[in-house]
């Protein structure tokens, strides 16, 4: 495969960058004086008539449809904030401009125009153009039709043409950088500080997965991507900081579907002298007030379903979600009847477990998680698998651990966070005998992590939020896919455009 099969460009587009040259039109510029957005020029003369302006406008976007009608040429031009008609004279342009304009600027071509606006018959506004200068002469043709593209994996792969054509997709990404501003506008106001931590760690930590791996050839030492800020936060903790928190960027070596992707975004919070009931309330106050601010209101549309994030939400404890859901008390039955039970039931990995805690979570995955529509929120996990989460208060064999789940999805963790370096130290040791024996999803033991606990960290709460699923609810959007602006895919083996021969196909 030579190198211009991975490219686009088309050889007409670059002949007529050449013959521009000729001409002695400079066809990448560095600069141009843009006063005015197509949203401004839209506002500003909504009540624009038929008559000219007689104030000037300047402004420059990229075109996306040219209608030639003999001496006068109709064009639609976008920038970030919309679209806008251009209709240019021959008369006004002169001949040698607008014999430029008609044989070099094209569908996905970037201009700038200078002019005054009008109202056409058809009672669209149009900017009457004066002059134009070309900015960006561009060598890939766009889709032929500028509806949007309709196939989803050029979208995802080439994300840059699924933003220029799709207005519903910059929508997204604008609602998702409103979205984690909101968020940190709100632990701002209420006196968190915003840290960022290491994203390379000798150790990882601070959750069940699969680690990326990497190697320092400096040091000559392997790192990890983190799968968690975890374990340094609650460090900044211990050395006096009451409230921080960081948005993450983490990284898991775990499957790729709808709900996961490698490369994910969270934003993880800790506050002093508080414990998991605040962090549900801390949770439900957030996702709350991102609803008010990005729909005003909180009735949320997702995958079919009418949610409503108004405050109080649902909680039940574990134990009681898998009585409601599966229709059995575990405490009630031996170990080997709940195998007995699992296996009925096809519970996937069932074979592997070896006490109630490990059942419970078996159950309630198999059978509670789907059913859990409007928010929810499940507490009181099992110890086998929340080796960070204190011990509960007054129930044996649990912890002080919650998840939330919204549309069937986990959208929240936290803990009453452990803090006793002792119980921490035996915890981890159980998780990385666990990852000796084989379990890749197990921790490893952090001794500097239990040094610092060793110095004291005062009562914690602590909690993270998945912001990509987050945004996924606030924008209605079903797919992680379609909130990342980059998902990760395996790389294509046959050149940009993928390996059906409709990846550039739009919809009607």
């Amino acid at each position: 495969m030579s190198d211009t099969d991975h490219l686009c460009f088309d050889t007409t587009k670059i002949d007529k960058i050449q013959d521009l040259r000729e001409r002695g039109v400079t066809v990448y510029p560095y600069t141009f004086e843009r006063k005015d957005t197509v949203e401004e020029i839209k506002e500003r003369f909504s009540a624009i008539g038929h008559e000219k302006s007689a104030e000037e406008v300047s402004t420059a976007g990229r075109i996306y449809v040219v209608r030639q009608h003999g001496k006068t040429i109709f064009a639609d031009m976008g920038d970030s904030g919309g679209r806008i008609q251009l209709y240019l004279r021959k008369n006004d342009l002169g001949e040698e401009q607008f014999d430029v304009f008609k044989q070099y600027v094209d569908a996905g071509d970037i201009i700038g125009v200078v002019g005054h606006v009008f109202r056409t018959k058809m009672g669209e506004i149009t900017i009457w153009v004066d002059r134009f200068e070309l900015l960006t002469k561009s060598v890939c043709p766009l889709p032929e039709k500028f509806h949007g593209l309709k196939n989803v994996e050029t979208r995802y792969r080439q994300r840059y043409l699924d933003l220029i054509m799709n207005e519903e997709s910059r929508e997204t990404f604008r609602t998702r950088s409103r979205i984690i501003s909101l968020l940190r506008q709100f632990l701002f106001e209420r006196d968190y500080l915003e840290f960022e931590t290491p994203t390379l760690q000798p150790i990882y930590g601070g959750a069940n997965a699969r680690p990326f791996t990497t190697h320092h050839n400096a040091l000559d030492q392997k790192l990890y991507l983190r799968i968690a800020p975890e374990l340094y936060l609650k460090r900044l903790v211990v050395g006096g900081f009451e409230k921080v928190f960081e948005i993450a960027k983490n990284f898991r070596n775990e499957d790729i579907d709808t709900n996961h992707n490698p490369e994910f975004s969270m934003v993880e919070i800790y506050e002093a002298y508080q414990d998991y009931n605040d962090m549900m309330d801390l949770t439900e106050e957030i996702i709350s007030f991102l609803a008010q601010e990005v729909h005003g209101n909180s009735i949320l549309s997702f995958a079919g379903h009418e949610l409503d994030v108004t405050r109080p939400w649902r909680r039940l404890t574990m134990e009681e979600a898998v009585q409601e859901y599966a229709g059995i008390d575990v405490r009630a039955h031996t170990v080997e009847e709940l195998r007995a039970f699992a296996q009925e039931h096809n519970v996937e990995d069932y074979e592997s477990a070896t006490t109630w805690g490990e059942f419970l979570v078996l159950f309630f995955e198999h059978f509670g998680e789907k059913q859990l529509i409007q928010p929810t929120f499940i507490y009181d996990f099992p110890i086998e698998n929340s080796p960070l989460a204190k011990k509960h208060r007054e129930k044996e064999g649990l912890t002080e651990r919650f998840e939330l789940f919204i549309a069937g999805m986990e959208m929240a963790n936290g803990f009453s966070e452990l803090n006793d370096p002792l119980d921490q130290k035996a915890r981890l040791e159980l998780q990385d005998a666990k990852r000796r024996r084989g379990d890749l999803e197990a921790q490893m033991i952090d001794y500097d992590f239990i040094n610092a606990l060793g110095y004291g960290m005062p009562p914690t709460g602590g909690v993270g939020i998945g912001i990509d699923r987050l945004v996924m609810l606030l924008t209605g959007k079903d797919s992680i896919k379609e909130v990342l602006l980059f998902p990760q895919m395996r790389t294509p083996v046959t050149g940009p455009n993928g390996a059906e021969p409709d990846d550039n196909s739009v919809e009607e």
